[in-house]
């Protein structure tokens, strides 16, 4: 039987996470990791392509209002939409970015277990 991590769930219950053979806990509850979850934590939660969207569509939404009642010619309103696509583009660069730096943790993470395991 493959072994389980030793750690609770917040709800009480036992983590079931597989872990190494010379682990105790998992990546999620290993206290040597909490270092590197809290910073894992901290860029998460200085991501906000959410709200950049927002703002991107505001902007949109004000672009295209001012299209329809005259107030801004075709020719700057075609300019706004090249740079709002751009910043758009800006905007997918940085969550792919995030994702792959986000993977590349979990990778190491499932590395370093089959590594114990093949020396466990």
């Amino acid at each position: 039987m493959m072994p389980r991590c030793a750690a609770t769930k917040p709800d009480g219950s036992p983590c079931e996470r597989i872990v190494g053979a010379s682990r105790v806990y998992c990546y999620a509850h290993d206290p040597s990791n909490a270092d590197r979850r809290r910073r894992d934590a901290a860029k998460a939660g200085r991501s906000t392509p959410n709200a950049e969207l927002k703002e991107v569509k505001g902007l949109l939404k004000r672009l295209t209002q001012q299209v329809l009642t005259g107030e801004l010619g075709s020719s700057p309103a075609a300019v706004a939409n090249q740079l709002v696509n751009t910043r758009l583009r800006a905007i997918e660069l940085v969550r792919k970015w995030k994702e792959v730096e986000e993977l590349e943790g979990r990778l190491e993470a499932v590395e370093a277990v089959l590594k114990s395991r093949r020396t466990g």
